[in-house]
This record gives C-alpha cells, structure tokens and sequence, in this order.
C-alpha cells in the first residue's frame, strides 16, 4: 500500500521522500508489535488464572490484569496492583526479566542497523565520482580509460565493490529491512549501484580491450550471489522483462557510445554471446527487486539531463571544466 500511493507522485525527490519513510516507521511498528503482543499476552495469562490480582484503586477482572501486565513490563514498580498467588507473581518476575531484555534489545538493535547502513552509503556515494547519478556502467568504462593505467583503476573499483557486495549480502540477510531504507540522494539506491557494477563487471568479462577480466569475473559473482539471495529472502520470481534494460538495442547503443569515448570493445560474436549470457544470470533478480523496493534501475549510458551529485550546489550546478 506504501508503494502504490508512492508511486502516484509524479516529483521524483518528492516520491523518493515519501518511500524512505516506509523503513523508518515499519521499524517502529515492529518494536510496538513485540511490546504490544507480550503486554497482552502476559494478561491473558493472568486472566486466565483468575485475575488473582489486588489493587488498591478497585480495579478488577481484566482491566487489572492487563494494566499489571503493562506497568510491569515497563518496569514502572507503582505497587497500586498485585499479584496474590505464586504462579501469578512468577509470571510478573518473568515479564519483567522480558521488559528489561526487550529494551536491551531495543537499544542494541538499531546501531546494529546504523553500523550495516552507514558502510553501504558511504560506498554508494563515492560511486557517483565514477560513473554519475544515477550510476552507469557506460560512464564506469569511460571514466577508467580517462587514467592512463584503465585496467588497473578498473580492477580497484571492482575489488572495492567486491567486498561491497559481501557486506550487502550479510547485513541484508541479517536485517531484510536494511533493502527498504533508501540512499540520502534521489537519485542514488544501492540497488541501482549495484546493479550498475554489475553491467560494467559483466561488460568488462565479455571483452574490453586492454583490461583483465580477472577481478571482474570475481565482481561478478558475488555481485550475482547477493542479488539472488536478497530475492528469495523476499519470495521474489525472477521477472523476464529484465531484459529489456539491457537488450540488443541499447547495447548497440552503448558500443557506440563507448567507442565514441575511446573505449576499446570487442565486438565479435563471441563477446556479444558472453554478454548475452551474463547478462541472463542477474537482470531477472534486479528486475524482480527493483519492482519490489520500487528502486528504479539504471540505464547502460547516462541520460542527457544525468549529473553528478558532487558538482551540484543549492544553486545549481557547477561548470568547472571537470568530466
């Protein structure tokens, strides 16, 4: 239901706004549900002992049992009720031994969050000095063979990347919620960083000229495994139309793009096969994801109006000569 009304904002920083919200509440829903459902629950058990309890204000039957059950779950000690039977006062030692862990939880849980949160963003935003925002894998290639030593620039970010992956894989099976909170950019995800990486990694393993495919097979691969198993930790199905983001059409526009950029490509049969087979082994899961989160995907090149964040200011954005 967060996502339908979502949607039907047309303003993309608007939207985006209202979809971040979703993870932050849900979160807090979540706590109030535990907190909720052990407060009735402990009532319940008292109710059904037959409300043993005595209070000096005259409460009675249920409404007591269920106050008890909540000022001892809070620890709040007033004393007005108490339990008479000794089954009654085990339940009321227990309840409160699980308030003083539900806070200890509560308090441990979400820096935990925080400490899976921070890494991913923090790699996300330096993304956006390679290959824009929103990310691209066309701009990843063309930003490498800017340096004089592509290959090697290329395999760092790779590297970096592949222990990004790792980290999204084990936090985001750790924490599912982690997938719905949302970059601090509009125009940023991590699906979408991801997603990129993997269009270049896949790129780079089907054959550009004068870069080893080594560390971007092994990019790759764990790109591949995180995107598969955060899927299924949803219950998602591989959706087919994830082809059409990177079909025949804009990876012919793309060669010519990169081309145009001094990119060396490979263009034989064999490279275009290998592409076409990478690229059938994560698109269903990203596209599958990206329906799910409502985290769009990025396109192989940047758009016309496309930018980087770090060359925007509260004006406008800078014209400094910089690529």
């Amino acid at each position: 239901m967060w996502k339908f009304f979502g949607r039907g904002i047309r303003a993309r920083n608007r939207r985006e706004l209202f979809l971040s919200f979703y993870a932050q509440i849900s979160l807090i829903l979540v706590f109030a549900v535990w907190a909720t459902g052990i407060i009735v629950g402990f009532s319940v058990l008292h109710w059904s002992l037959g409300s043993t309890v005595h209070g000096s204000s005259g409460m009675t039957g249920y409404p007591a049992d269920l106050y008890l059950s909540g000022s001892t779950f809070f620890t709040l000690g007033l004393g007005d009720v108490v339990p008479m039977t000794g089954l009654s006062r085990f339940l009321t030692v227990l309840e409160a031994g699980l308030g003083f862990g539900f806070l200890a939880l509560v308090i441990a849980y979400v820096p935990v969050l925080y400490q899976s949160f921070s890494p991913r963003e923090a790699r996300i935003t330096m993304l956006d000095e390679w290959a824009g925002s929103p990310p691209t894998a066309g701009q990843i290639l063309r930003r490498a063979f800017e340096s004089q030593n592509p290959g090697e620039e290329l395999n760092r970010l790779f590297r970096d990347w592949e222990a990004g992956a790792a980290n999204i894989l084990e936090s985001h099976l750790s924490y599912p919620i982690l997938a719905f909170f949302r970059s601090q950019h509009d125009n940023q995800s991590w699906l979408g960083s991801l997603c990129s990486v993997l269009d270049a990694a896949a790129l780079v393993s089907a054959g550009v000229k004068g870069v080893d495919p080594f560390q971007a097979r092994l990019t790759f691969a764990i790109g591949r495994h995180t995107l598969v198993d955060v899927s299924q930790v949803f219950r998602l199905t591989p959706l087919r139309d994830g082809f059409e983001r990177i079909g025949p059409e804009q990876i012919a526009e793309l060669r010519r793009w990169l081309v145009a950029a001094g990119v060396p490509l490979d263009e034989s049969a064999e490279a275009g096969a290998r592409l076409e087979e990478l690229r059938g082994l994560y698109a269903p899961y990203v596209a599958a994801l990206s329906e799910y989160l409502a985290m769009p995907l990025p396109a192989l090149i940047p758009a016309e109006k496309s930018r980087f964040n770090w060359k925007t200011t509260a004006v406008g954005p800078i014209h400094d000569g910089a690529h």
